[in-house]
């Protein structure tokens, strides 16, 4: 059931998204021919007012598309065609995704707000989420509820700062032990942790948070409300960007916490265990990384298409078709190429795929 929720979000933001671009389009009287979510065959499929929806094979994206001259009773100079409207329209088309998944997330730090309250300062620690198969976490014993409350005889502070500290001494610790003083359920137990040498950098294949609190208070006035989602949701935000700066940075070290759609659907259904607290949390974060993946500037994606909108604005005429699609098949290979590879590992490291692979 957990499982099927999370899918059921993910559904839902991608659906949101590609809403984004079709009411962006339709509101300014720009012709739409489909609305797709998924891709390869479709399941279902039904079209109305010359639009045509569909519900695909493949559900790990979608796609509004548009008609072009090349299809009959269409004028190649009709001023409804997407391809004959103003640059700044064009923008608008491209970007409402990616403004609908943020609009999105920012809602639903809202609704948690309303509903679950604000939580109050973390307590001293840091919370152990999950743990990756055979990396070092795992294998020193560390679990998912982890409290680690030590690191070397240091007592660990309370919040993003503990987080922070702990990163730097795994960091700078790779292939060297590390003492663990810990808290789990009402014991307390001692472990040795030794970081796996990366680039030069310590790491242990584990999901930290700080040690937050369970209980909440509700709200006072409206200030208040928003002044806590703002704060959550440029967290959420900052943090999502600052990974993907890392790819670029430091990607041999970053690429070994990049999710696919199975682990993505994991951690969705390990969140919703916590309730509807869970599944809203899972769904503002899905739904950033929603849009600041779709914000990069490879063809297939928001941003490249935009990249190829400007520099036509720019040129004052579009790009040799040639060269887009070129460059948009070699963007499509290495998606899907990325896509199957994070796909064939993460199944592998699921906890029933690890007990048959033993058997």
């Amino acid at each position: 059931m957990n499982v099927l929720t999370s899918i059921t979000v993910l559904g839902l933001l991608i659906f949101f998204h590609e809403m984004g671009h079709f009411l962006a389009a339709i509101l300014q009287g720009i012709y739409v021919d489909g609305f797709s979510i998924g891709f390869g065959p479709s399941i279902i499929k039904k079209t109305y007012k010359n639009i045509t929806y569909s519900f695909r094979a493949f559900p790990l994206g979608g796609f509004v598309s548009f008609p072009d001259e090349s299809q009959k009773d269409i004028n190649p100079k009709d001023p409804n065609l997407l391809k004959n409207r103003p640059l700044h329209q064009k923008v608008i088309v491209i970007s409402a995704g990616v403004m609908a998944n943020l609009l999105l997330a920012y809602t639903i730090l809202i609704l948690n707000v309303t509903a679950i309250g604000i939580p109050y300062d973390p307590d001293p620690g840091i919370l152990v989420l999950a743990t990756q198969p055979n990396k070092a976490a795992s294998k020193a014993g560390l679990q998912p509820g982890d409290k680690i409350l030590k690191i070397n005889d240091n007592t660990l502070l309370a919040g993003d700062q503990a987080v922070n500290f702990l990163v730097n001494e795994i960091q700078n610790s790779s292939e060297e032990n590390i003492k663990v003083n810990l808290q789990r359920d009402n014991s307390f137990i001692e472990l040795n942790l030794i970081p796996e040498n990366i680039d030069g950098k310590g790491t242990i294949g584990a999901q930290l948070q700080p040690n937050i609190r369970k209980e909440t208070y509700k709200t006072k006035n409206i200030y208040e409300l928003f002044k806590f989602t703002n704060k959550e949701f440029s967290s959420l935000l900052t943090k999502t960007i600052d990974g993907y700066k890392g790819l670029v940075t430091n990607f041999s070290s970053t690429a070994q916490q990049l999710s696919g759609p199975v682990k993505i659907v994991e951690i969705g259904a390990q969140l919703s265990e916590q309730g509807g607290n869970g599944i809203l949390l899972f769904a503002a974060l899905i739904s950033i990384n929603l849009a600041v993946l779709n914000s990069l500037p490879l063809p297939l994606l928001d941003g490249g298409q935009l990249v190829f909108t400007l520099i036509e604005g720019f040129r004052g005429k579009p790009i040799p078709e040639k060269i887009q699609i070129a460059v948009t098949q070699s963007s499509f290979f290495l998606l899907v190429g990325l896509s199957v590879v994070l796909i064939i590992r993460d199944t592998s490291q699921l906890l029933i795929i690890q007990k048959l692979l033993k058997q």
